[in-house]
């Protein structure tokens, strides 16, 4: 008998995994690894041909590398790897890091509840596949999920906390919010410690490229028009919620202030724990951002898994049956490409709920995430960081 159930689990993984096939396949926004190539064809161009990194444009197009010379530094191998090899340690790093992901997130929920890991698991890594932020982290070769994982793995890194928050901003400056989060939660030793690893490798990186670093910090940094346009369609933040309005830049000033607040006073007042605090503060960062890209959106991650274990813990079971519900609801519409219906034609307030759909779902993520709840649900997940923090 266990066999036979053994044996379906594993024709049923199989059927999902072929739909997901089909599904990928099928879908129109295969991304061809451009991000890898833009960042193959920067460190080729700065290390072998001697040019300016942040002047090289890739393929004749408009776009270049936009990230900090450590970036580069980091990505220096890419300099004497073939596409096919880069290609495929692009699609390698992310499994790792979606297995990653799971071990820390959605394990321990399952866990919880006495149920079986593989299964769950390899459905939630299908899943993961399918889902647009991931799927088009894995078909730009983009660095999203390794910044995620390198920002997560500091709550289970008692010892080293905050180092991998620094390594992250100095490779992209947007985990940069989490040392502002550590500060507001009162974690100052952590937030010293991303500090000084983010210097450090701002240092050593003009240390080794000065020319380079000095183009960013004083050039490339600040026009963002290198990066796209603020009104396309794929800019899912309040910046180019404003911009697709075509209205004036403090109205996004005024919802960034807003949103900053909000998030400001949830930190101070409600003392979530870390698990929450890292997990609202990524939806932050995806609302405020000039630029969020629908693949920066893996940001929502943590955030999601919070969302399914507390709707997991909720009685009775029907009010849980209509909360994964929704929660799926939310997850589909998110793995749907919605927004590109807009593609064409974004601007204007008959867009204006279409265009903006996963800005809309990030807030929502945000006001479901830091409602207050009960007291031996922030003891739970306060036990449960202390458990990963020992490392056990």
């Amino acid at each position: 008998m266990i066999a036979r159930s053994k044996t379906a689990q594993l024709v049923f993984v199989m059927a999902v995994a072929v739909a997901v096939a089909v599904f990928l396949a099928t879908i129109p926004t295969f991304r061809h690894f451009f991000d890898l190539g833009v960042y193959r064809g920067a460190v080729r161009y700065w290390l072998i041909d001697g040019g300016d990194l942040y002047q090289y444009r890739y393929q004749g197009t408009e776009y270049g590398f936009t990230y900090p010379p450590f970036a580069a530094l980091a990505m220096s191998p890419l300099a004497i790897t073939s596409w096919p090899v880069a290609v495929a340690a692009s699609l390698t790093l992310n499994s790792i890091c979606v297995i990653l992901l799971l071990r820390w997130y959605f394990v321990p929920i399952l866990q919880r509840r006495g149920r079986p890991v593989w299964t769950p698991c390899a459905l939630m890594f299908l899943g993961f596949l399918v889902f647009e932020p991931s799927r088009d982290t894995f078909s730009y070769g983009q660095v999203n999920l390794l910044l995620l994982v390198l920002v997560c793995s500091d709550l289970r890194n008692k010892r080293f906390a905050g180092v991998g928050i620094g390594v992250a901003a100095a490779i992209k400056l947007t985990p940069v919010i989490f040392i502002g989060y550590l500060i507001l939660a009162r974690r100052y030793r952590a937030a010293a410690t991303a500090a000084v690893t983010t210097a450090a490798a701002t240092i050593l990186a003009l240390l080794v490229a000065p020319d380079a670093s000095r183009a960013f910090w004083t050039d490339a940094v600040w026009d963002t028009g290198r990066i796209g346009k603020l009104y396309y369609v794929s800019n899912q933040s309040l910046r180019g919620v404003v911009a697709r309005l075509d209205a004036p830049s403090t109205w996004w000033l005024a919802g960034v202030a807003l949103v900053v607040a909000y998030w400001c006073w949830w930190v101070r007042t409600r003392r979530p724990s870390p698990t929450a605090g890292f997990a609202v503060t990524g939806v932050i960062a995806c609302l405020i951002s000039p630029i969020t890209w629908v693949h920066h959106l893996v940001w929502l991650i943590p955030g999601l898994f919070l969302l399914l274990d507390r709707v997991l813990r909720t009685e009775p079971a029907d009010l849980r049956r209509r909360l994964l519900f929704a929660l799926g609801a939310g997850f589909a519409l998110m793995s749907s490409s919605i927004v590109w219906i807009w593609w064409a034609h974004p601007h204007g307030w008959a867009a204006f709920p279409g265009s903006n759909t996963y800005v809309w779902l990030s807030i929502a993520v945000l006001l479901t995430v830091t409602r207050e709840p009960a007291a031996e649900l922030r003891f739970a997940e306060n036990k449960e960081f202390e458990r990963y923090a020992r490392g056990t």
